[in-house]
């Protein structure tokens, strides 16, 4: 195979601006087919990209033999179900983030990838330059002893379109799972799962289902200690990542941006480490490259439900007012 034919799920934003583009211009990548609830949204997306076909029915892709792999653009609450009737077809799957609504599902969704079929997160932050720096750093120990990460996300979401991501069964939560699971994943993949957490996470400004503030400390053992803070109710806005060390720390700010800021001793410098223009491009690319070489995406399923894991050990410690060691979610 030399060539990935893909269906897209989901015509909604994510797919419009990233997605879409990322699957019509990867040259190994040829999008077929566009599926949607609403046919005119997907016929506007297919006229966008340049053409193909489009169904309003998920059993029309799964029963197409010309597709290969599976993106499915959806909210939460669809991922796993679509998830096991893709693999199950025979296709290849690349799916939102987060995995699923909560870690049992993660972990029985993990539990579908034999390995017949490539099946992945679309965790895109991972190929991000920055990233890349950060693990060189670490495997040449220019940290020296890792001894904080600090994460923040600040912004105002008052009013949402998408108003799925409010509604807790449809999302399932708030900012943690909107934003806190990408910049957890990329911790995840650093430095691995944290020991214990310590959190409060509470709807503090709006009268939503899901909560619109999220704080934390976390713990590794023999390792760095983690404070975080995620806020939908705040007009001053940041995204941060912060890597502190015995000997030099990274700032990631803003956390998208191609902006790094290593101080080594009292030296600072700021660094430019662009992404690709389209984020979701180096992901798709992966992928494709992960079917045709026969090889395991960047973040297959057993690693992305990590994060759902990490996420309930939160909700868990903020519920019951206490310390969660991630081994009593998983004993």
């Amino acid at each position: 195979m030399n060539e990935v034919k893909w269906a897209l799920v989901g015509a909604g934003e994510i797919a419009q601006k990233r997605v879409g583009p990322a699957l019509r211009n990867e040259p190994r990548s040829r999008l077929d087919l566009i599926m949607d609830l609403s046919l005119e949204r997907a016929g506007k997306l297919a006229d966008q990209l340049g053409g193909c076909g489009v169904c309003d029915r998920l059993e029309t892709v799964l029963t197409n033999p010309a597709i290969d792999a599976v993106y499915l653009a959806t909210p939460v609450f669809l991922h796993v179900e679509q998830l096991a009737a893709a693999l199950q077809a025979g296709k290849h799957v690349l799916c939102e983030k987060p995995l699923a609504l909560n870690y049992d599902q993660a972990r029985r969704a993990a539990a579908l990838d034999t390995g017949n079929r490539k099946a992945g997160v679309a965790y895109f932050r991972r190929f991000y330059p920055k990233y890349r720096q950060a693990q060189d750093m670490l495997a040449a120990g220019a940290f020296g002893q890792v001894v904080l990460l600090r994460l923040a996300y600040h912004t105002w979401r008052a009013d949402d379109p998408q108003v799925w991501r409010m509604v807790k069964s449809k999302s399932g939560g708030g900012v943690l799972a909107d934003m806190g699971c990408h910049m957890f994943d990329v911790m995840i993949g650093l430095f691995g799962l944290p020991a214990a957490v310590f959190a409060r996470v509470r709807a503090q400004t709006f009268a939503y289902e899901v909560e619109d503030s999220a704080v934390m400390i976390m713990r590794y053992d023999n390792g760095p200690d983690v404070t975080a803070s995620f806020n939908w109710n705040s007009k001053a806005w940041t995204q941060e990542f912060e890597i502190i060390g015995t000997e030099a720390k990274v700032r990631w700010h803003p956390y998208d941006s191609p902006k790094v800021t290593r101080t080594i001793g009292r030296n600072v410098e700021d660094l430019e480490l662009p992404n690709h223009d389209n984020v979701h491009y180096p992901l798709i690319a992966d992928f494709v490259s992960a079917v045709i070489e026969d090889r395991a995406p960047a973040v297959p399923l057993v690693e992305a439900a990590k994060t759902n894991l990490l996420l309930e050990a939160v909700y868990c410690s903020s519920a019951q007012q206490r310390e969660i060691s991630l081994r009593e979610l998983t004993s």
